[in-house]
């Protein structure tokens, strides 16, 4: 199958990976003509362009471009389509990107693979980063079952595991663990970094282990991407930033009583509740 990608990062990079090995012809577009010669050389793709009319042979398109560029790409893209190429994108937020795409391309497939590492751009590209993982589609009741199942066959071989909900709850589930994480996690870095006297902040850097590691990872990473989240995702993600303000709230208060009984009572149901949203198996 021709199977087109633009925006090679990290996850149109590993997605040219793993299509070119399952013997797709992968074509690639990307802004910058360095990236595409990258690409090449990295075998990630067959042929590369900073040309959209490249995608004119693709009979499906994953759009891997940032959150704000995958609107205005599509609307320049489909002047060179056929009617029948299949249009999928991989955005973190769906509801806004379906709603701008549905009017205008009968033919696409809202998805979000939920797979990623802390490195960005197309040498963070990897061989199987999707196995494992979730993968969400999105279409509506105005989606034709034929294109998502050209999608859905094309994400069962990457070897994810497929989840279909409606854009808004996509984004709400989102919110609160992929989007309100980003948030927290760099209000802690920020909360460490206002430490005044810098002997004890030097101190603090010296002992962060895997515990800081784990709980600062996310809002480390991309400040683009961040901005995205939050633009993009606005209500769902201040309803979850202030129930999680709330929360906070209380054990603070908690801790400011000294009621040490109701705090174990609290840290018993996240312990026993944490399980749910994590498949150690």
């Amino acid at each position: 199958m021709n199977i087109g990608i633009l925006g090679l990062g990290l996850i149109g990079g590993s997605l040219g990976l793993d299509l070119r090995s399952q013997g797709h012809h992968v074509f690639g577009v990307s802004q910058r003509t360095s990236t595409c010669q990258q690409a090449l050389d990295l075998g990630i793709v067959d042929d590369a362009s900073v040309d959209l009319k490249q995608l004119a042979a693709a009979e499906v398109i994953f759009i891997c471009t940032p959150l704000s560029l995958i609107v205005p790409k599509i609307v320049q893209l489909i002047t060179y389509l056929s009617p029948d190429t299949v249009l999928t994108d991989v955005g973190s937020v769906k509801t806004p990107i379906v709603e701008a795409i549905n009017p205008l391309w009968r033919n696409f497939v809202g998805g979000h693979p939920m797979a990623g590492t802390a490195e960005s751009g197309i040498n963070a590209a990897q061989r199987n980063l999707f196995v494992g993982n979730p993968y969400v589609l999105t279409p509506t009741q105005a989606t034709p079952s034929s294109a998502t199942m050209v999608v859905e066959k094309i994400v069962l071989k990457l070897g994810a595991t497929i989840y279909h909900c409606r854009p808004e709850e996509h984004d709400r589930a989102v919110s609160w663990i992929s989007h309100l994480p980003v948030m927290v996690s760099a209000s802690l870095i920020a909360a460490c970094m206002s430490e005044t006297k810098p002997e004890v902040l030097e101190l603090a850097q010296k002992l962060a282990s895997s515990g800081f590691r784990d709980t600062s990872r996310v809002g480390g990473g991309n400040p683009e991407l961040g901005v995205m989240m939050a633009r993009y995702n606005r209500p769902a993600l201040l309803a979850s930033l202030q129930q999680y303000r709330h929360n906070l709230d209380d054990l603070i208060a908690l801790i400011d009583q000294e009621n040490w009984e109701g705090l174990e009572s609290s840290f018993n149901s996240t312990q026993q509740a944490r399980p749910n949203f994590m498949d150690e198996s």
